[in-house]
């Protein structure tokens, strides 16, 4: 298992529209997406692998209302924090955002993740 999967499968009990990088053209809100934004990298003075990895990933959440984008990223962080299968924080709290084009609500949120490698 990669941490990816089990973020998608965590992030599918709140949302089953979830994806990684990009949602396809015309899926229907609201919708999840995240993507991997950087990380720490341990490294050891003997050269060993480490056995766990880190990752900063960007949740991303597109709704119709402001409320719901809310909502959901609230309910995201939630369940990021209260997780086992690895140990996710907050990098700090949520952004919004609104593309007018759309139109379409937004909210987003870094987290910082340890996980086994």
């Amino acid at each position: 298992m990669t941490v990816e999967t089990d973020l998608t499968a965590l992030l599918k009990t709140i949302c089953t529209r979830t994806f990684p990088d990009f949602a396809p053209v015309g899926t229907a809100r609201p919708y999840v997406t995240y993507q991997q934004i950087g990380g720490a990298a341990p490294v050891f003075v003997d050269n060993t692998v480490p056995d766990t990895e880190n990752g900063e990933f960007q949740i991303n959440v597109w709704a119709d209302t402001r409320m719901q984008a809310k909502d959901l990223i609230k309910q995201i962080e939630a369940a990021l924090i209260l997780e086992t299968q690895f140990q996710a924080r907050p990098i700090g709290a949520a952004v919004s955002d609104f593309d007018a084009d759309v139109p379409v609500y937004g909210a987003r949120q870094d987290f910082s993740i340890w996980s086994v490698r």
